[in-house]
């Protein structure tokens, strides 16, 4: 078995966000509505307060770290973060949309956090930390940048198992040669879908007052061709793996998705896919 190459997947993953931008301000509708649940435990967990400095990694759209901006003005502020330019040209449209002013934006690799020590009162990271080719070093530079007393909360996927809108279109793929799960041990959406690695995680990073939790998800969708599109949209990997096949296989590749998704379908034709996510928060 070939060894995980860091630098590639970091190289692979910049590109892939890139490309990915446009698609996720396409359907950042619906995502809010399917995070929102997420991004509030997030908040709530750490507390925003006036006046405080919020740091959002990994940000995309930036949607969980602009409710902490909202929070802490008008004297705080928050700092979006994400390594794809594209990702923060969507969030800086959402924060003008909402009328905020008091939101930094910045190009960031979390594993490398260009600022200073103890420069933060709360760090937050809905769905990151899985994707990052070293979460632990993530983790330790989050830990370095916030101030004592401090609070980061994070969400990542629970297993796959528990996340049938993810299961099921990528055992499709499978079947057909057109994917893999990563590799025990390497980055991916369900990498850190173990209480267990993500209390390690944290223990290792020096992070004290661990509180994990699990919520369940519902990813609705008025139809099954609104989730395709929407996941062709939001998934590189899943877009590029099906777009590159010919007309009448990807026929057939969205009719078995669709029947396999059929037992959460309505009669009226929408969907209610469940889900499952991990959620923590730690002090510094």
């Amino acid at each position: 078995m070939s060894e995980f190459d860091a630098n590639a997947h970091r190289e692979a993953s910049l590109q892939g966000w890139e490309e990915a931008a446009a698609g996720w301000v396409k359907s950042q509708g619906l995502l809010r509505e399917f995070g929102a649940p997420v991004s509030h435990w997030l908040i709530e967990a750490v507390a925003p307060q006036p006046g405080q400095r919020v740091l959002e990694l990994a940000a995309g759209l930036g949607e969980t770290g602009l409710l902490a901006a909202e929070l802490v003005a008008p004297v705080g502020g928050a700092i979006i973060s994400d390594q794809a330019e594209a990702m923060l040209a969507g969030a800086r449209e959402r924060a003008a949309q909402l009328g905020l002013s008091n939101v930094e934006f910045q190009v960031v690799n979390a594993e490398w956090i260009d600022l200073p020590v103890a420069s933060v009162d709360a760090v937050l990271c809905r769905w990151g930390y899985m994707l990052m080719a070293d979460p632990a070093a993530a983790l330790g530079e989050t830990r370095r940048v916030l101030r004592t007393g401090g609070h980061v909360a994070l969400a990542v996927w629970d297993s796959i198992e528990t996340n049938p809108w993810a299961a099921l279109p990528g055992q499709v793929l499978r079947e057909r040669g057109l994917g893999s799960p990563p590799a025990p041990g390497t980055p991916g959406p369900f990498a850190l879908g173990d209480e267990a690695r993500v209390r390690a995680l944290l223990d290792e990073a020096g992070f004290a007052e661990v509180r994990l939790d699990a919520l369940d998800l519902h990813r609705t969708h008025a139809s099954f061709a609104e989730f395709w599109e929407s996941t062709l949209d939001l998934s590189r990997a899943t877009h590029d793996a099906v777009l590159s096949r010919p007309e009448a296989e990807i026929e057939r590749i969205e009719a078995d998705v669709r029947a396999r998704l059929e037992q959460f379908e309505a009669a009226d034709g929408s969907l209610d896919i469940p889900a499952r996510t991990l959620v923590a928060v730690a002090s510094a």
